[in-house]
């Protein structure tokens, strides 16, 4: 049995109404909570937020959508259905990798197409290696998803299960690089299933290869975007919620938490007081802290992941070679690992991931034009830059990254642009993001399952954190399931629909 908030929890308060948020607000709801929901901004979203740019619909956070089962999970907490409010698009292919030597990839998630595609890269061999990575990913994400992601932890002797041997067998406790080194000997397909540990802010060579329950994500369980765009996902979570009886007051910041002894009994907010028996903070980690009026003692300081700067552009043309998502990777890679978690260095020869929505959805830009958006990950603000020196930066860093576009084939791209945004370190510092990163802390080992912030606080009786910078950590499935685990913590909850409650239990402890 894992440990639950004490007392009445009759209502619930959330603070945020981003993705964790809301996931936690449709899980209380669903077990029969009164819930009021408190947003600083004008909207739901959080992260996954929407700007309207001169008839651009731009998604300002996450484009990739994968594990939309996990997505599901809240709304039938209420007995609703992701697919009766949000059409899921998948995507052929979930990714196009384009390489600095001239050759390209089509990452498909169906296994006799993949295949059939890395012979075609790269010969008959490496595609039987990649079936036998494909594999190791599925026993991977069997052995991870039960009792390692989808589990609330009390210390880390909650890991001491058998998965834990299983996980051991697999080799998740080595090194990514090295483990799908061992089935695939091509170094640009060693990329395209390793790269997703940047997600986790580690690099492939030093990351734990259990992070390759990612690239099951990203290239074995499908790759979906909703019409409309990512923000559609949030904003059918609020519906939803609205519906089942929750109270979504937007525009209203959480100010303090009023306290008696070790409870917290009201939130209180620039416009009003709201009292509460318990209460779920979904803000970023120094920002939830700062509420809570403590910030739990820890060995070493927290490790934060990379950050990264976005180019938003809206366009009026496009360019054929050009998929919904884009790998363009460059020529270096361990150099690159090394400047963005090491020396705190931009990116030299950057690598980078291209996202044209418009592909699916042409609706979320004007007629006859494009949306295109670039990431380009960067030093979080602790190594590299520093807040401030982006106000000089970002320019020039902006005129680079077109300039690197045009000369990879994005010919003509400068003078294409109608419409655009770029979003710096400096732009997620003053969001409240610790060390300017929307990823949160690096899923190093110290910092990963057990070892991770907690979302249960010392000295707190009633609160429970949510979100990427607690457990289990960092992208769109396990930030909902974050939101899970955090109404868990309050009613001794129950997991997956159709779960039995003892299950549930036994899974968690």
């Amino acid at each position: 049995m894992t440990r639950t908030v004490a007392g009445r929890t009759d209502h619930v308060v959330v603070v945020g109404a981003g993705l964790a948020g809301l996931s936690a607000a449709l899980h209380l709801l669903g077990a029969g909570r009164r819930v009021t929901v408190v947003e600083r901004e004008g909207g739901p979203g959080g992260r996954a937020g929407r700007l309207d740019l001169d008839g651009y619909r731009i998604d300002t956070g996450p484009t990739v959508l994968t594990m939309p089962d996990l997505a599901d999970e809240p709304f039938a907490a209420v007995g609703d259905s992701l697919r009766k409010r949000v059409e899921l698009v998948p995507l052929h292919p979930a990714y196009r990798a384009h390489f600095a030597d001239g050759s390209s990839l089509e990452v498909h998630t169906g296994a006799e197409a993949m295949a059939t595609e890395v012979e075609r890269f790269a010969g008959p061999r490496e595609a039987v290696g990649y079936l036998r990575l494909r594999d190791w990913l599925e026993r991977l994400h069997r052995a991870q998803m039960r009792r390692f992601i989808d589990a609330n932890f009390d210390s880390p002797l909650g890991l001491l299960t058998a998965d834990l041997v299983r996980l051991a067998a697999l080799g998740g406790f080595g090194r990514l690089e090295a483990r799908v080194g061992r089935f695939l000997r091509d170094e640009r397909l060693r990329r395209v299933f390793t790269f997703q540990a940047l997600y986790a802010g580690v690099p492939p060579a030093r990351a734990l290869a259990a992070y390759a329950v990612i690239a099951y994500m990203d290239t074995v369980a499908g790759v979906y975007f909703p019409r409309g765009g990512m923000h559609a996902l949030p904003r059918a979570m609020a519906d939803a919620a609205a519906e089942a009886g929750a109270d979504l007051r937007f525009g209203h910041e959480a100010t303090r938490l009023e306290r008696s002894g070790e409870r917290i009994t009201a939130v209180v907010t620039d416009r009003d007081r709201v009292p509460c028996d318990a209460v779920v903070l979904t803000p970023d980690l120094p920002v939830a802290y700062r509420l809570l009026g403590r910030t739990p003692r820890r060995p070493v300081r927290l490790r934060h992941s990379p950050s990264a700067v976005v180019l938003h552009l809206g366009t009026d043309r496009t360019w054929p070679q050009l998929a919904h998502h884009t790998l363009s990777f460059g020529a270096a890679w361990h150099s690159t690992f090394d400047e963005l978690t090491r020396t705190g260095r931009l990116m030299s020869d950057p690598s980078l991931l291209i996202t044209r929505p418009t592909a699916t959805d042409p609706g979320l830009a004007p007629p006859g034009r494009h949306l295109h958006y670039v990431l380009a990950p960067c030093p979080n603000t602790d190594i590299g830059p520093g807040a401030a020196a982006w106000t000089d930066l970002a320019p020039r860093y902006r005129d680079r990254l077109l300039r690197e576009l045009e000369r990879r084939g994005l010919a003509g791209l400068g003078s294409a642009i109608e419409a655009e945004c770029l979003v710096t370190p400096a732009v997620w510092h003053a969001q409240g993001h610790a060390a300017g990163t929307p990823f949160a802390t690096a899923h190093t080992f110290a910092q990963t399952g057990p070892f991770r912030p907690r979302n249960l606080v010392r000295g707190t009786e009633n609160a429970v954190l949510a979100g990427c910078g607690t457990t289990p950590g960092v992208g769109v499935p396990t930030v909902l399931l974050s939101g899970k685990l955090a109404a868990a913590r309050i009613t001794g909850g129950r997991g997956r629909p159709g779960v039995p409650h003892d299950a549930t239990q036994e899974a968690s402890a």
